[in-house]
């Protein structure tokens, strides 16, 4: 078990909750078990202030258990107090209960955020209209046919600035382009869904056949983009595509 980097730390609860006082679980008992698995057995815990170790079974017989409490969800450990420091650590409650601040780590986090932010934003800026289209159709769902191009700029920045990472994800999508095309035929009335959406149809003049059938729980643009990449997916896609250019 590594020992801790000496040095004051603070300690939070989860979840943003800010009780006036908490007091957390400071020793092992039968009703509040309290162990930590150390890679070959439980190890019983225990706080006490004149202890030089937390595990109980290391505590000689006149240990003094002290009560852990966050005042208004924030605790402080001074590094002159290094075996609370160690106790929570090894604590059940730590990452679930409780956190430690770390404002390097928060900082870290925030820096990749904030770019993630920047190059969603760049990129949705630099978009050409037909890709902006391609996007509101598919990932947003929206019927772009109805909307002017200004609107479509202004919803796709706007999903970019919210969802920065599903917004790059959605431009790194090989199917995205297919999907927009099936998309398409759907809107076009080139394609049906029958069957309580479960089967998609050729809507065609003199053809009315079956295409496929969307397994349960599947995405139906997901799943014909996927088959119009086979033999007989490829030979469907490029009669649609005529259909559409008529």
């Amino acid at each position: 078990m590594k020992k801790q980097e000496l040095k004051d730390r603070i300690y939070k609860l989860k979840g943003n909750k800010a009780p006036l006082s908490f007091m957390l679980n400071s020793r092992n008992s039968q009703r509040n078990p309290l162990l930590y698995f150390d890679g070959k057995r439980n190890k019983p815990l225990r706080y006490a202030k004149n202890q030089d170790t937390p595990f109980q079974d290391e505590q000689d017989g006149y240990a003094i258990v002290e009560p852990i409490v966050f005042e208004d969800g924030m605790l402080f450990v001074s590094r002159t107090n290094p075996v609370l420091q160690e106790f929570l650590n090894y604590h059940p409650g730590n990452n679930k209960i409780y956190v430690e601040v770390d404002n390097e780590k928060d900082a870290t986090v925030d820096v990749e955020k904030l770019d993630y932010e920047l190059e969603a934003q760049v990129a949705a800026k630099d978009l050409e209209l037909e890709t902006l289209e391609t996007i509101a159709r598919v990932v947003l769902s929206m019927s772009v046919d109805k909307m002017t191009s200004a609107e479509i700029k202004r919803d796709v920045r706007l999903f970019a600035k919210r969802y920065p990472k599903d917004f790059l994800e959605s431009l790194n999508d090989p199917l995205l382009v297919i999907q927009n095309k099936c998309a398409k035929f759907f809107d076009e009335r080139l394609i049906t869904m029958r069957n309580k959406n479960k089967d998609v149809y050729f809507n065609l003049p003199n053809n009315k056949k079956k295409i496929l059938t969307v397994p349960f729980g599947e995405n139906v643009l997901n799943t014909l983009s996927v088959w119009m990449q086979t033999d007989d997916g490829i030979e469907t896609l490029r009669l649609l595509e005529g259909k559409l250019e008529d």
